[in-house]
């Protein structure tokens, strides 16, 4: 392979990565408006001087849309999967709307003492991977899943699909054909952990079909009293201990129980007043948010809704949200969107567009016995880099509320 013949679209921690492995590449970004070469010898271009005819490969960076200009003008497309598909090891996918990172965090702690390592979405791009390394877990996107053709895993895990990404994808049926993608391309002898709704989608491998987490620990044997995790978090980690029984038939309570769950999700603290507060931030869809409301519904629950929705229809949200003891503060670039929907649902709402004012107005009202809670629904980027960044904020300001 000829390095110049690689493009890569997007200058990101994927595409910046496998540049770095297999020598410098062209790079197209839009943020790129002219010509020039960066410290790694990379050459950087504007889209506009795209020529498809003068690569070999042009590799995507996760979540570039299909719609691209670049996507539809290329002809030698290959997802990051597919470019290390020669060389990858035995590989666990786990996929899923919510709990993704959790899931692929507990499969590599329950896998570590068999050498797993872990990769892909949870943030070290595959380039950065050891093909040494016997096992590869790791956490994929339907963005990924679209563009791949080739690779496929030796055990995927599907959690729980709810609607997500659709502006991207353009409709939820594409968005379920990512997540099943890979069942057509595996084969006999390897194992699907899959959510009952596609129990009728064909594949090769053996279907391990669940609804609930009582599926999930009845199929396995596991007792799940003896298992700290509880809501959402419950059946990542019933997952996780699925995949480690199938490999090697083992059931560790006390190693899963010591596992240590990521900020941002479901986090809480209690600020000087001792009135308890969760950092949700990573709660980035309908259904992540949910799952925490689930988690909390015995209490008076003032809720931070809003950010870049990403094109999905909220009443999915509003018509359970009716259900709780709750008020909203909505913030974000869908504010507005989020006030008009709480009246007609009746639900109480102050218009705070932005975070600060959101904590301070949850404050005046906030007690010991009552929570208050981030918990977005929404991604971050429209006032945000990252939803660390929202959560750590977040924490900042309630610590410091009077």
């Amino acid at each position: 392979m000829q390095q110049q013949n690689i493009a890569c679209f997007g200058y990101g921690k994927t595409t910046r990565a496998i540049a770095k492995a297999f020598g410098p590449c062209t790079f197209f970004d839009d943020k790129i408006t002219e010509a020039s070469t960066d410290d790694e010898g990379n050459i950087l271009k504007p889209v506009s001087e795209f020529d498809t005819s003068l690569f070999t490969h042009e590799i995507p960076s996760p979540g570039f849309p299909p719609y691209h200009p670049l996507i539809r003008q290329s002809k030698h497309l290959i997802s990051e999967y597919d470019f290390f598909a020669p060389t990858m090891p035995f590989s666990i996918w786990i996929s899923g709307t919510n709990g993704k990172t959790t899931t692929t965090q507990m499969v590599e702690y329950l896998l570590a003492d068999r050498g797993a390592i872990s990769g892909g979405n949870i943030g070290t791009p595959l380039a950065d991977m050891s093909s040494d390394a016997p096992i590869w877990v790791l956490e994929t996107s339907s963005f990924s899943m679209h563009y791949t053709n080739v690779a496929r895993p030796n055990i995927y895990a599907l959690l729980p699909v709810t609607p997500d990404h659709v502006s991207w994808h353009g409709s939820m049926e594409e968005y379920y054909k990512a997540k099943l993608k890979p069942l057509s391309m595996m084969k006999e002898g390897e194992a699907v952990i899959l959510p009952k709704m596609f129990a009728d989608e064909p594949t090769n491998a053996f279907k391990i079909i669940y609804e609930t987490e009582a599926d999930l620990a009845e199929y396995f044997g596991f007792d799940t009293s003896r298992i700290k995790f509880k809501g959402a978090f419950l059946m990542d980690a019933l997952i996780a201990m699925g995949i480690d029984k199938i490999l090697y038939d083992r059931c560790d309570y006390d190693k899963i129980n010591a596992f240590v769950l990521d900020p941002h999700r479901q986090e809480e603290f209690r600020d000087a007043k001792d009135r308890l507060w969760i950092n949700d931030s990573k709660a980035t869809n309908i259904d992540a948010t949910l799952a925490a409301l689930r988690t909390y519904k015995d209490h008076r629950i003032h809720l931070i809704l809003g950010g870049d929705d990403k094109g999905v229809d909220l009443e999915e949200l509003f018509i359970p949200l009716k259900n709780y003891d709750v008020a909203v503060y909505a913030i974000g670039s869908n504010a507005t969107r989020l006030e008009a929907l709480c009246r007609q649902y009746a639900i109480p709402c102050t218009l705070c567009h932005t975070l600060d004012v959101a904590v301070h107005e949850i404050s005046q009202k906030h007690n010991r016995h009552s929570i208050g809670m981030l918990s977005p629904a929404a991604a971050s980027l429209d006032q945000f880099t990252s939803y660390a960044q929202r959560g750590n904020l977040f924490k900042e300001l309630a610590a410091a509320a009077k």
